[in-house]
């Protein structure tokens, strides 16, 4: 079943990477093309984590309560799988058509490759292996128990804390997962030069969707080098605690972090259809539109609002991981609601009507809110009525005012949609398109919070109640040892809901090709 997992997985993958490519002719084989690279390097960028391997190599304190990490198989999963998505996005295409060899317009990597990122995943992958060589000459160190000693000046100090592995062990793990990752990223980019021309684009868009897909693969190859990097650096960075010092900071860390901002904000090129403008490129040129698309880019970064209490708060993730996640929530609304403020005070027109377009949010993501609702609930009583019946110290309670602080202030932009001034009518429907918009940024924000919540609850909950639980073979005791995983997976589809597109759950942009259901009086 080890071996069966990861094919029923990466066959999952391919499957749905398939049917994002196959449809789309004529002039929507752009959006189509467009849309497939996107969720190549959504679902591999997911795939990349190598938060389960942060502490590779550290030896805990209690061996019996903490089990050190699995090293091989903590690499194997974020390099592997990263590398076999994208494999995967360009196993995915129609077969049939020509090749670039075959048509005699031979591509090289070179020719497509994105100089600038290039270089700097280059310098990535350097630094990493420097801080991996230096990590291998480093000593074991065994675990001690925190205790106090005298200083020899009148005073006491605390000595004890992890041990860590020998750097030369730690260093062949990760060496190892660093060449796999180098070669396997030339494997892939020779994969995108040489796969088939997709029908329906002229040769410009067809470089250009290489370049993209590069770019996506580069970026996501740089944070892990950059991650295997800080776990070396990690290990590097634990002091002997024989020797006294019991804090420690990691420069590598905060050097995968730049990383992983600077490859999170290092855009694609656009893929532009075949008249050479944009859809929607007449619409985008209005100023509401573009106050409206920067409101998108700003909720991306509002998600990120809770990292500083991760980085510098010790303890925040365990502490409160509910807080954190109705944290992020809650700034994504305050921007979406400080949207709709600057549309009506920079854009709005007392004189206008109201619009409201018939059908703002769209079947699909109003039924994966409603989902992710009753998992929600479902899994705060499961927890709930567990943790009176092993007498466990309750969590759930947080879970359940946060998830109601949040569904509270999601009607706050909600309202401002509803009761702002129209822009001007320049374009048609577009009044309505920008509310529509906005309804669907909150359900879309609501719903993958939600899902995390339900999530974090899980992941936190689910080892507790189950140390808890009485030994013996009753029911209770696989459905909480299963917690954490499924946990895992309410936390990622959060992810995948929390990035869908507007319109992509449904049929086109919403409130575009549909005239306005009233016009509501000022």
């Amino acid at each position: 079943m080890a071996l069966l997992g990861p094919f029923l997985l990466a066959g999952g993958v391919y499957f749905l990477l398939r049917s994002l490519i196959r449809g789309g002719s004529g002039s929507d084989r752009a959006a189509t093309a467009s849309r497939h690279a996107f969720w190549v390097g959504l679902v591999g960028w997911l795939a990349s984590s190598l938060l389960p391997a942060a502490n590779a190599g550290i030896l805990p304190i209690s061996p019996g309560a903490t089990v050190p990490v699995d090293i091989p198989s903590a690499l194997a999963w974020p390099v592997l799988g990263c590398l076999a998505v994208h494999a995967l996005g360009q196993l995915s295409y129609p077969r049939g058509s020509v090749t670039p060899r075959q048509s005699g317009n031979p591509r090289r990597v070179r020719d497509l490759l994105p100089r600038r990122l290039g270089w700097t995943v280059l310098a990535v992958f350097v630094g990493a292996a420097a801080q991996i060589l230096w990590t291998s000459t480093l000593p074991r160190f065994a675990p001690l128990p925190y205790e106090s000693q005298p200083d020899g000046a009148g005073g006491y100090s605390t000595v004890g804390g992890e041990g860590r592995i020998p750097g030369a062990e730690l260093a062949g793990y990760l060496g190892g997962a660093l060449l796999v990752l180098a070669a396997g990223t030339l494997v892939v980019l020779v994969l995108i030069t040489r796969r088939s021309l997709l029908a329906g684009l002229t040769s410009l868009q067809d470089s250009l969707l290489r370049t993209i897909t590069m770019n996506r693969l580069l970026r996501t190859v740089a944070t892990v080098a950059s991650g295997l990097g800080a776990i070396a650096g990690n290990h590097a960075a634990r002091p002997d605690p024989a020797l006294g010092p019991t804090s420690w900071m990691n420069p590598a860390g905060m050097l995968n972090l730049a990383v992983l901002l600077l490859m999170l904000c290092w855009p694609p090129p656009k893929l532009e259809g075949p008249n050479g403008m944009g859809r929607g490129a007449p619409t985008a040129a209005q100023p509401a539109t573009r106050l409206s698309v920067s409101i998108g880019a700003a909720m991306g970064l509002a998600a990120f609002v809770p990292a500083p209490a991760v980085l510098f708060v010790p303890g925040a993730i365990a502490g409160g991981p509910a807080v954190l996640v109705a944290l992020s929530a809650a700034a994504i609304l305050a921007v979406v609601a400080g949207g709709e403020v600057l549309l009506h005070r920079n854009h709005g027109l007392e004189t206008e009507p109201r619009h409201w377009p018939r059908q703002p949010v769209s079947p699909a993501l109003m039924s994966m809110l409603v989902v992710s609702a009753a998992v929600l609930v479902a899994v705060i009583v499961a927890v709930a009525v567990r943790q009176a019946e092993v007498l466990v110290q309750p969590t759930w309670e947080v879970t359940a005012l946060t998830s109601a602080g949040i569904a509270f202030l999601s009607g706050i932009p909600l309202m401002l949609a509803r009761r702002r001034y129209s822009v001007a009518a320049t374009v048609p429907d577009l009044d309505a398109a920008l509310r529509a918009i906005t309804v669907h940024r909150v359900v879309r924000t609501l719903a993958a919070f939600f899902a995390a919540q339900a999530g974090v609850l899980l992941m936190s909950s689910g080892p507790k109640l189950h140390t808890a639980s009485p030994l013996g073979p009753e029911r209770w005791d696989s459905v909480w040892q299963a917690a954490s995983a499924v946990g895992v997976v309410l936390v990622t589809a959060a992810v995948v809901v929390a990035v869908i597109p507007v319109g992509a759950s449904g049929r086109g942009a919403p409130g575009l090709s549909r005239r306005p259901a009233s016009r509501l009086g000022a």
